[in-house]
């Protein structure tokens, strides 16, 4: 399977749907679904049931996925894409915009 350009801890900018042109950190990456969480972004409503760990139950809102390709990656406060290289022995990202290494 590919590497994915978008990683955990990231910030990245939503390019497309309901939150487009929001901002926000990578909670979460699904490899398998190409989707990513990001604070803030999709929230959704969830209804829950009492459990032991949250004794109260009742209405929880929390981030919803978002398709990988609905996002970019921003540098320097700018949203780029990203491209892969090899610096060295080693297999690095890079912002395509500016030709600088992320990682």
């Amino acid at each position: 399977m590919a590497s994915m350009k978008i990683k955990k801890g990231d910030l990245v900018k939503v390019i497309a749907g309901k939150d487009k042109d929001k901002e926000g950190k990578v909670i979460a990456v699904n490899k398998k679904d190409n989707t990513v969480l990001v604070e803030g972004i999709n929230m959704v409503t969830k209804h829950t049931k009492p459990s032991m760990a949250n004794q109260q139950g009742g209405i929880v809102h929390q981030e919803g996925p978002v398709d990988i390709s609905n996002v970019m990656y921003v540098h320097k406060g700018k949203a780029t894409r990203v491209g892969f290289k090899m610096d060295g022995d080693k297999k690095v990202r890079f912002a395509k915009s500016t030709g600088d290494v992320i990682d």
